[in-house]
């Protein structure tokens, strides 16, 4: 048994490889460098987890584990998303969070994050850290110390509790309730049957707000899509904001740390404009200075936009942990990528999707103006831009480094018309195109896929540079 923390933690087929059996393996791991890194005293993690098929008894199997190696676990008593989940570690002081999802993922899938103290991912060291621990466990075929439920709870190892008001209250130091209960706006929610059910809903509560929440009740199946806020996923949004003539629709994912909106109109609205719309935001109107930082796959908008602004700009691979790296040692004003994970300065280095949502609703009712004239604005402002994305299932593992060699070996004269510029190998393979457009080819670090991306002036250029990227992709 062989396994690997990927993009963001550890993610597996359910009763395949994510098991009970391996699960506490890796519990047992995590405990390990957890009690390294406690040195003396009691040691403490923060432990939650999301909607997904059986995610509720993996945490308190994790929970048990740490109990039986002598570390407090604060259990939560449902399910919560997991940047709710990552501020607890912050606030309770905790060495490291443990968060049971798979985030974006299809349901057969479930998984593990694991966050560091300062509420982000754990950095490549300390999961390299993990890993080592579980190599050498199994090697001495040392087993997981586990105690029983009950008692864990009766000599006050596991903990139970709620972490949405202190996450709430946070939350509200970092938009401005006021401004977006004056808009008035009517909102639908679309959880997606994801754990962040209920949060937007629950902080606009008490704003002149009008909120409707959709696919908020429990289905660990998710209702047979990937809870992936994308525009292939969101039929269901885009009907209940005609229905309830709403004014914007907002949608987190399976653990709510990304977010996708929906205009009046139906039309999806992407993190690329998302982001774009919170930097000018953000400079403009709050006056706020200081590093943006996107990764590889994110729109160019941002660039024009730091570029204007003479903002420091810094490109990083796909992930959101690459973010979180700069967040920690620098003045960040947002940094974001294009699956829909940001965070804004004074947050954890996290991608939310409950505070961004805010954070558009907030925007949206500072310009009184709708969503979808806010959208063509930036792009009459920084455009025009048009973005696509393909996803190729892979029948076995992409060598990432093989794939690279290949693509840069044989790098085209031209694409779309245009000669190619650049190449960079940051993460994959992307060409840059004399006019900003851009076509990348990356294995995902969270599925078996194969994903290529494209951006550029129009349609129809997009979709030419995607043919391109499949055909040489599947070679």
């Amino acid at each position: 048994m062989t396994i690997k923390f990927g993009t963001d933690g550890w993610r597996a087929v359910i009763s395949d490889t994510f098991t009970y059996a391996n699960l506490r393996l890796v519990a047992q791991a995590i405990a390990d460098y957890v009690l390294e890194e406690a040195g003396a005293g009691q040691p403490e993690v923060v432990v939650g987890f999301d909607t997904r098929f059986l995610s509720d008894r993996y945490a308190s199997e994790v929970a048990r584990v740490m109990a039986g190696n002598g570390i407090v676990s604060y259990l939560t008593r449902a399910d919560a998303p997991t940047p709710a989940i990552s501020y607890a570690v912050v606030h309770k002081k905790a060495i490291a969070g443990v968060m049971i999802t798979a985030s974006h993922n299809p349901p057969r899938y479930n998984g593990l994050k694991l966050k560091a103290s300062f509420g982000g991912a754990a950095l490549p060291l300390q999961a390299d850290c993990v890993e080592a621990y579980l190599i050498r466990n199994q090697e001495a075929a040392r087993g997981p110390n586990v105690m029983e439920y009950q008692a864990a709870l009766d000599q006050g190892l596991i903990r139970r509790f709620d972490p949405a008001w202190a996450y709430y209250e946070h939350l509200t130091q970092l938009v401005d309730l006021d401004v977006i209960s004056d808009g008035e706006l009517r909102v639908v929610a679309d959880a997606m049957y994801g754990s962040g059910r209920k949060c937007i809903a629950d902080m606009l509560a008490r704003t002149r707000c009008c909120v409707h929440e959709i696919r908020g009740e429990m289905n660990p199946g998710f209702g047979g899509i990937h809870p992936e806020p994308m525009a292939h996923y969101l039929n269901a949004l885009a009907a209940a904001i005609q229905s309830h003539h709403a004014d914007l629709g907002l949608a987190t994912d399976g653990d709510g740390d990304r977010i996708g909106a929906m205009d009046a109109h139906g039309n999806f609205v992407d993190p690329h404009h998302i982001f774009a719309l919170a930097l000018r935001h953000l400079v403009e109107h709050r006056g706020w200075s200081g590093t943006v930082v996107k990764s590889i796959s994110t729109t160019r908008m941002v660039d024009r936009l730091a570029a204007r602004y003479d903002l420091p700009l810094v490109e990083t691979p796909v992930g959101f942990n690459h973010i979180a790296d700069h967040m920690l040692q620098g003045d960040v004003i947002i940094g974001g990528e294009e699956s829909g994970g940001m965070s804004i300065k004074g947050h954890i280095p996290e991608g939310d999707g409950v505070l961004i949502g805010l954070l558009l609703l907030e925007i949206v009712s500072a310009a009184g103006a709708p969503l979808h004239d806010l959208v063509a604005d930036l792009q009459a402002d920084v455009g025009p831009t048009c973005y696509a994305r393909r996803d190729m299932p892979l029948c076995r593992p992409i060598a990432k480094a093989e794939m690279v060699s290949r693509l840069t070996g044989d790098v085209p004269q031209s694409l779309g018309g245009q000669d190619v510029a650049e190449v960079v190998t940051l993460d994959g393979v992307k060409y840059l195109l004399p006019d900003d457009s851009w076509l990348l080819i990356r294995p995902s670090g969270t599925e078996p896929v194969l994903r290529v991306y494209a951006e550029a002036r129009d349609e129809r250029t997009v979709e030419d540079l995607l043919a391109y990227g499949q055909q040489v992709a599947g070679g």
